[in-house]
Order: structure tokens, then C-alpha cells, then sequence
């Protein structure tokens, strides 16, 4: 299930568009600011960042750039100016895309489909960390001198840590994202999943390890 992370000031708005949104087979999680929003990423780390560029305290353009240099998660900007300068700030800022109030649910729920199927694109392609890199086409990593293939749900998670590296991804996240929304079994699956890839890792890119965040989850990064 694909996750949509809205970020407004306004209750009623967040309210509405959680409706359709949830209607249209989306999770959606909800922020009243910026700075619960950059708290809320890490912990449900969204697929697509709707975002009010009007906002008390940072505002939406500052939140997006955040948003890029922290995480690097497609944005779309939701605001009441349409001028050019305005969309030019924000497409500067690093958004995916811009809408402009008054609008329809049903064209944000366009906006968002576009933005997903133009953000999985790359997810198709070669990923670098250190001398690991993961063919995600293919479904192999390779070192620069051999390859090797791992099983499905290895890969899955590997790919996943890859995705950003250094950045920690609670076991919540990663249990959801991989195994799925309602996956019924316990966290211990996720755990021998971890301790096999970095028994594969440990020889193969000595460089690159998965590291342990106690009590809040995993990130891939370079070995010190």
C-alpha cells in the first residue's frame, strides 16, 4: 500500500483530502506543520509529500528543500498562488509537481499517480554505495569483479536501505515496505533477513555495512 504524507495547517483541508485519498486505496498520514512532518518521515517514510506552501513557521518552500537534501522523496506543493514566480520557487525548491487552489480531489489523486509512476522509474535503475552496487533490473549486486544473486525478499530489503543511504529506516517501515501493509508474521523475520545480508555483505563489499539504530531500525553506510 502506498503512503501519502499530508502537510497543512489547516484541519479541514487535511480532513477532506485524507478522505478521497483513503477512498483511493492510499495509507495517508497527516502533519499540522513542517516540523512534524520532518519528525513523521523517518517513522512511515511516504512514497509522496503533499505539502501547503502557507504555513506558520517554515513554510513550504523551505520544508520541500528539507524534504530533497534530507530525504529525497517526491513532493508535491499544494497553494493558493498561481503566479509564475510562484512555481518557479517552488519547482526550485525541488517539488514534483504544483497545485493550485481551489482544486478538484480528483485532480490531486492525478497529480499523485503521475508523480509515482515518474518516481519508480529510477528505482528500475543501478544504485552505488561504496563498492556495492544493486542492479535493481536485474535483481543482483555486484562488487565490480562478480556478481551475485540474493533471494527476493534479501534483495528487497537491501534495495530498500540502498535507497538512501545513511538515512535510518524504522523496522516498521521496512516490515511494510517489503513484506507488505498486512503482513501477519513478527518482526523476528526481519531480523534474520538483516543478519543473513550482512553475513553475505561482510566478505563481498567490506566497505559497506548495515548499521543499527538500538531500538528504532537499520541503515546501510560505508563501513568506518
Amino acid at each position: 500500500m502506498r503512503t501519502i504524507l499530508l502537510v497543512d495547517d489547516d484541519p479541514n483541508i487535511l480532513t477532506l483530502m485524507s478522505i478521497h485519498l483513503t477512498k483511493a486505496g492510499y495509507r495517508v498520514e497527516k502533519a499540522t506543520n513542517a516540523e512534524s512532518a520532518l519528525t513523521l518521515i523517518p517513522r512511515v517514510w511516504p512514497n509522496v509529500v503533499v505539502v501547503d506552501v502557507m504555513m506558520p513557521g517554515m513554510d513550504g518552500f523551505e520544508l520541500t528543500q528539507k524534504i530533497q537534501d534530507e530525504f529525497d522523496l517526491p513532493v508535491i506543493l499544494v497553494t493558493a498562488k498561481g503566479l509564475l514566480e510562484d512555481k518557479e520557487k517552488g519547482f526550485l525548491a525541488g517539488s514534483d509537481d504544483y497545485v493550485v487552489k481551489p482544486f478538484e480531489p480528483q485532480e490531486l489523486l492525478f497529480r499523485i499517480g503521475a508523480v509515482l509512476r515518474r518516481s519508480a522509474q529510477p528505482y528500475e535503475m543501478r544504485v552505488q554505495v561504496g563498492s556495492l552496487i544493486i542492479d535493481r533490473k536485474r535483481l543482483e549486486i555486484s562488487n565490480g569483479v562478480e556478481t551475485k544473486w540474493l533471494p527476493l525478499k534479501e534483495f528487497e530489503l537491501l534495495a530498500l536501505l540502498a535507497s538512501n543511504p545513511g538515512v535510518v529506516f524504522q523496522r516498521s517501515v521496512l516490515m511494510e515496505k517489503v513484506w507488505g501493509y498486512d503482513y501477519a508474521g513478527d518482526e523476528q523475520t526481519l531480523s534474520v533477513h538483516i543478519k543473513r545480508l550482512r553475513e553475505r555483505l561482510m566478505h563481498f563489499v567490506p566497505d559497506v555495512q548495515i548499521g543499527t539504530v538500538r531500538g528504532v531500525g537499520y541503515k546501510l553506510e560505508p563501513r568506518i
